[in-house]
C-alpha cells in the first residue's frame, strides 16, 4: 500500500469508526476538509469500506412477495420490525391494517367487520375518511355471557366514525346454548337482514384465533368443558368464530349449528378479504386460512410470516 491508501484507511476510521465529523478528521489528519472528503471517496473506491444498510423494508418486501406467491393473494403488507411481544405485534399490525383497508374503501361500500383484539386495534388506527353511504355490518355476534368484554359494540362505532359509515349491528352472542334458539333468532327479519348484509359485502376485514385454552371465545361463558374439550383436540383455531382442523374443515359440527354470523363459504365468496392476524400461536390457524382461499389481502408480521410459509412448506409434503 502506498500513502494514499494509508491516509484513506486512517481517515475511514476516524469517521466510519469514531463517527468523527470531516471537519474534525481534516484537524487531526492536518489537512483539509475536501481532502478528507476525497479521501473517504478513496477508501470506498478501493473497498476499505463497505457500507451496508439493513432495510427491515426490503426483508419485507421479500416475505411479502414469497406470502403473495405461495397463497395466490392479491396483496400483502408485513409489519417492519422483528416485534415479539403481543401488545407490539398487534399495535403493528393494527395501524397498518387500517391503512390497507382505508385503500380498498370507496364510497357505497358495504363493509363487513368482525370483532377481537386484532379488530379493536385496527379501529382504533383508522384516520377520518369523509366517505358517502357506507356501511359497517358486523360479521358475527360478540355479546359475552361473562364478565369479558368484546368491544365489538365499540369497534364497530370506531369503525362508523372514522369512516362517516353507518352501522348494521348483531346484538347477539357469537354461540348459542341450543341450535333452535339460534334457529329462531335468526329467522327474525331484522337480525336475518344484517346476516344478509354481511354475506354480500363488498370488503370483509376479520381476523383468526388460536385454538389455547386462553382463546377469547372461551372466556365469554358459550362453552361447556365438553366443548372445550372437543375444540382444543381437533382445531387449529377459529376463522370468524367457525372452528377449524388443519386441513381447514369444520371440526366440531355440533358447536359450528350454534354458531352466529357469517359463514366459511360467505367469506370465500366475497370479492375483498382481508385478513389482519399476528402472532407465532395463530400461525396454523393463519397458514389454514391462506391456504382455503378465505383471505384475498394479507396484513402480518415478519416473524409470524415466515412461520406460515414454513408450515405451508411441511403441509405441502403431506397433503
Amino acid at each position: 500500500m502506498d500513502s494514499k491508501d494509508n491516509s484513506a484507511i486512517d481517515a475511514a476510521r476516524l469517521y466510519y469508526l469514531l463517527d468523527l465529523s470531516q471537519s474534525e478528521v481534516a484537524k487531526e489528519l492536518g489537512v483539509s476538509r475536501p481532502t478528507v472528503s476525497k479521501l473517504l471517496t478513496y477508501a470506498r473506491e478501493k473497498g476499505f469500506v463497505r457500507i451496508e444498510i439493513d432495510d427491515p423494508r426490503e426483508s419485507g418486501s421479500d416475505l411479502a412477495s414469497q406470502l403473495k406467491q405461495q397463497f395466490g393473494l392479491d396483496e400483502v403488507v408485513v409489519a417492519p420490525g422483528r416485534a415479539r411481544d403481543a401488545a407490539d405485534v398487534n399495535a403493528a399490525i393494527g395501524r397498518l391494517g387500517a391503512q390497507t383497508l382505508q385503500s380498498l374503501l370507496d364510497d357505497g361500500t358495504v363493509l363487513g367487520v368482525s370483532w377481537g383484539r386484532t379488530m379493536y386495534s385496527i379501529a382504533r388506527h383508522l384516520e377520518f375518511q369523509n366517505l358517502r353511504n357506507v356501511e359497517v355490518v358486523q360479521l358475527k355476534g360478540g355479546m359475552s355471557h361473562s364478565g369479558k368484554a368484546t368491544h365489538d359494540f365499540e369497534t364497530i362505532d370506531l369503525f362508523c366514525r372514522a369512516l362517516n359509515a353507518h352501522a348494521s349491528l348483531l346484538p347477539l352472542p357469537a354461540v348459542f346454548q341450543n341450535r333452535e334458539v339460534k334457529s329462531l333468532v335468526e329467522a327474525e327479519p331484522h337480525i336475518r337482514s344484517v346476516m344478509d348484509r354481511g354475506a354480500h359485502a363488498d370488503v370483509v376485514v376479520f381476523t383468526v384465533g388460536a385454538a389455547t385454552p386462553d382463546s377469547v371465545l372461551f372466556q365469554l361463558g358459550y362453552f361447556s368443558e365438553e366443548d372445550k374439550a372437543k375444540i382444543l383436540t381437533n382445531a387449529v383455531g377459529d376463522i370468524c368464530s367457525r372452528w377449524v382442523d388443519l386441513r381447514g374443515n369444520i371440526c366440531c359440527p355440533d358447536v359450528d349449528s350454534r354458531t352466529v354470523g357469517i359463514s366459511l363459504e360467505g367469506l370465500k365468496s366475497r370479492p375483498v378479504r382481508l385478513l389482519v392476524a399476528g402472532g407465532l400461536e395463530k400461525a396454523e390457524a393463519i397458514e389454514v386460512a391462506l391456504r382455503n382461499g378465505y383471505a384475498s389481502h394479507l396484513v402480518i408480521d415478519a416473524i409470524t410470516g415466515e412461520k406460515v410459509l414454513q408450515i405451508s412448506s411441511q403441509m405441502g409434503a403431506h397433503l
